[in-house]
């Protein structure tokens, strides 16, 4: 079975990219920036939340209209023989601006309170948009990183093992080994040979999962230094980030201002039982000119000028306000409970990833002992196979386990740096100098 990309489109497009300079993590995130669609649309709906505010706004101030109109008349008069019949015409014209101010009216006052939170709420949601960003474009770069790295050790495996296989056979064919050792190299190659494939399409989809995030995929990225070194999250005790992300978290800010406007809701609902009263008041001109067949009458023109008090006294609405009363009490129970969950969830998230960062740097320095080890057991088993104490299978199981360590120790590194982006998170102090910060780990080896 052939590999998906030949060894010499390979090479051909590592000379084309070559020519390209690799993008890092900080390019990656600005492109993200200005192409991620889940982005836009939070930013989007932050402006749309915005808008609560002079909405809300709106009902406690005046409101002013005008109304006109013109009408022809064509009027015909009987008098029941007292008088001659008469008709008359003409034409009536009109225009009125009315004013209405709140004096008192808890319900849009209550509306104008509600827009606060809620302009406060949507700001929250997009902070949180904007720190899954990085997260997501951070997870993507170093998910490729990463399939990149599984793709170059598989492929450097089927080279070590292609070696082996080939010394197998030249020991064979000398008499030296048997044809077990043949099978067992050439049984191993194809295995190679299979999750290369699986690696390549492996690659592939990460590779598209960031393309999805940015808008295109870099020709290159910019690797992580294999001298790094990952620090420890600071402060140092898992119970200080849990704590801060009680208190800090965006989810927890949505739901605390989310709990805010359902307790106001009572009051908007409990206005139904009070009066309103308005200031009201209009100026008005209308004219009329009618005129009798076969005479003519004066036109009239008459200017009006009304103001006044005007007050809503509500009686009975059939049991409505009350019921929602009950509802919105209800609905600030359901917040109040969500708060408590979401700061659950926060102290959950951060002490997940806490443990994330801490074991990690521990698991990278072990898996790095350990390469150290397996790479000398390899070098002894080949050492050992050449003199005939050691079998094929022994050498074969070696480089396995050199390769393997390669992979989980690259992997181990990126799922810290990504743990530690994740911690901030959750406790709601992640922003692009962090981008930043993790950006001066990348560069060439």
């Amino acid at each position: 079975m052939k590999p998906f990309i030949s060894p010499a489109v390979v090479i051909s497009l590592s000379l084309v990219a070559g020519h390209a300079s690799p993008a890092d993590l900080v390019q990656v995130y600005r492109d993200a920036l200005a192409n991620d669609a889940q982005y836009a649309s939070a930013r989007a709906t932050r402006d749309a939340g915005l808008e609560a505010l002079p909405q809300g706004l709106a009902g406690l101030l005046p409101t002013i209209s005008a109304s006109a109109f013109t009408q022809w008349n064509d009027l015909d008069i009987s008098f029941r023989g007292a008088l001659p019949d008469s008709s008359r015409s003409g034409n009536s014209n009109a225009i009125t601006f009315s004013l209405s101010q709140p004096v008192f009216n808890w319900n849009n006052f209550m509306v104008y309170k509600e827009a606060g939170f809620k302009a406060a709420q949507a700001e929250a949601t997009f902070s949180q948009a904007a720190q899954d960003l990085i997260v997501r474009v951070s997870q993507a770069y170093f998910d490729v990183l990463a399939s990149q790295d599984s793709l170059a050790f598989i492929q450097a495996q089927k080279a070590a093992i292609s070696e082996q296989l080939a010394q197998a056979k030249r020991n064979f064919e000398v008499g030296t080994a048997t044809i077990t050792d043949t099978h067992e190299a050439q049984a191993r190659y194809d295995l190679a040979v299979s999750q290369e494939i699986a690696a390549q399409s492996d690659l592939e989809l990460k590779r598209r999962n960031l393309q999805q995030i940015v808008g295109r995929f870099p020709d290159r990225l910019t690797p992580l230094r294999v001298s790094v070194e990952i620090t420890p999250p600071r402060p140092a005790t898992m119970e200080e980030w849990a704590s801060a992300a009680e208190t800090r978290s965006y989810p927890v800010r949505v739901q605390e201002a989310a709990l805010e406007v359902a307790k106001r809701e009572i009051e908007r609902s409990r206005a139904g039982h009070l009066p309103t009263l308005n200031l009201v008041g209009n100026v008005g001109q209308q004219s009329q000119g009618l005129s009798t067949t076969g005479a003519s009458n004066v036109g009239s023109d008459v200017t009006s000028r009304v103001i006044g008090l005007q007050l809503a006294i509500p009686l009975y609405a059939g049991g409505s306000v009350s019921s929602q009363v009950r509802q919105a009490i209800a609905n600030r129970e359901k917040s109040q409970q969500d708060l408590e969950f979401s700061r659950r969830t926060a102290a959950l998230a951060a002490r997940q990833a806490y443990l994330g960062v801490t074991n990690g740097i521990a698991q990278v320095k072990a898996l790095d002992a350990a390469l150290t080890s397996s790479q000398s057991a390899l070098d002894s088993n080949k050492l050992g196979y050449e003199v005939g104490v050691r079998i094929n299978i022994d050498v074969l199981n070696a480089q396995q386990q050199v390769f393997s360590t390669k992979r989980d120790l690259s992997k181990a590194r990126y799922d810290t740096i990504v743990n530690g982006l994740k911690l901030k998170a959750a406790a709601g102090s992640l922003s692009e100098a962090d981008v930043e910060e993790v950006n001066r780990l990348l560069g060439a080896n």
